[in-house]
């Protein structure tokens, strides 16, 4: 389950126990800690679903290879964020190094000038 997932589950029950769901109302319910800003932009887009008060098929994401977007969120497992990651170290490795290679350059023509 993520994060998401469990943020709008607690919603819900909080809602179907007559509660406004409120940040820090979630907060204190969630079982992994989660951001704050997390928390804000998946309660601005929540509406309330009675019946979703427990992991669905159709919501988990664990057994995707890539990540998968629904309604404007994305949902990724961790791996997927290590991966692109993992990724992107790799692309500015690439760039830094063909930087300093240009920057050496740049030096060595202007000490012999």
């Amino acid at each position: 389950m993520t994060i998401v997932d469990e943020i709008l589950i607690s919603a819900n029950k909080l809602a179907n126990e007559g509660k406004k769901p409120t940040v820090a109302l979630i907060k204190a319910k969630l079982a992994t800690p989660a951001p704050l800003p997390t928390i804000i932009r998946v309660l601005k887009t929540w509406q309330h679903d009675e019946n979703f008060i427990g992991q669905t098929e159709s919501k988990s994401v664990e057994k995707h290879d890539t990540c998968v977007t629904e309604e404007e969120t994305i949902y990724c497992t961790k791996d997927d964020i290590d991966k692109l990651q993992q990724q992107l170290i790799e692309k500015l490795s690439v760039e830094i190094n063909a930087l300093k290679k240009d920057l050496k350059e740049i030096k060595n023509l202007l000490k012999s000038q």
